[in-house]
């Protein structure tokens, strides 16, 4: 989904980085041979990742949902030398594919996969996190917001994808429509929440920055 006039959203991804030639043929396969292509964190908004993290230039990453890797990649990028992403997905037929992008990329050996529910996953990790990026099932996103709260490090960042949810979120709410009701419930958490700061950026479907005090 993008908010943006399509001449104007044309501008700025040809005035922004451009994406690398590994994410790019990641981009290709993954279209051609994976259900819900769409999910993709896609060129633009790999680079917001990518700097983002460069930026934060984080020990610890935790993602959560992997899909085929791309977003995973794009953080890698802010990674401390000695640093390390651990990837968390329920879709195991995908392990191939990020597989075979994570060992062409050079961070193969930062990156962890873990292959299950997150929310089972997360309480059994002992870590503490300098970066997080929440891109997975929407009706978890309270949940996983409670269970990574206590383990990141102060100053660290949350990253939230999809939290305009196609404009959905201003429009009348369906009562069956549980994922928008969710993203309501958690955009306002995150505005509320004491522990936190948060922008909302209006980056093709919604990503919220949240840096915690």
């Amino acid at each position: 989904m993008h908010f943006l006039p399509e001449n104007i959203d044309d501008y700025v991804v040809h005035h922004s980085q451009q994406e690398p030639k590994i994410l790019q043929d990641l981009s290709k396969e993954t279209w051609q041979k994976v259900l819900n292509p769409r999910m993709l964190s896609g060129a633009f908004q790999g680079r917001v990742l990518s700097m983002i993290a460069k930026l934060v230039q984080p020990k610890t990453i935790l993602e959560i949902g992997t899909y085929t890797g791309y977003s995973a990649l794009c953080l890698a990028e802010g990674l401390q030398k000695n640093g390390k992403i651990i990837t968390l997905d329920k879709n195991e037929e995908l392990e191939t594919l990020q597989n075979k992008y994570f060992e062409k990329s050079g961070f193969r050996n930062q990156i962890t996969q873990i292959v299950g529910d997150a929310t089972q996953i997360i309480p059994t990790i002992d870590e503490k996190f300098d970066l997080v990026f929440i891109d997975a099932d929407k009706s978890n996103y309270v949940n996983y917001f409670h269970l990574i709260i206590d383990k990141m490090n102060a100053g660290g960042i949350i990253l939230s994808d999809n939290v305009l949810w196609s404009g959905k979120v201003v429009e009348p709410l369906n009562p069956k429509d549980k994922d928008t009701k969710i993203l309501l419930e958690y955009n306002t958490l995150l505005n509320i929440d004491n522990r936190i700061e948060t922008v909302l950026l209006p980056i093709r479907d919604g990503l919220t920055v949240s840096r915690v005090k």
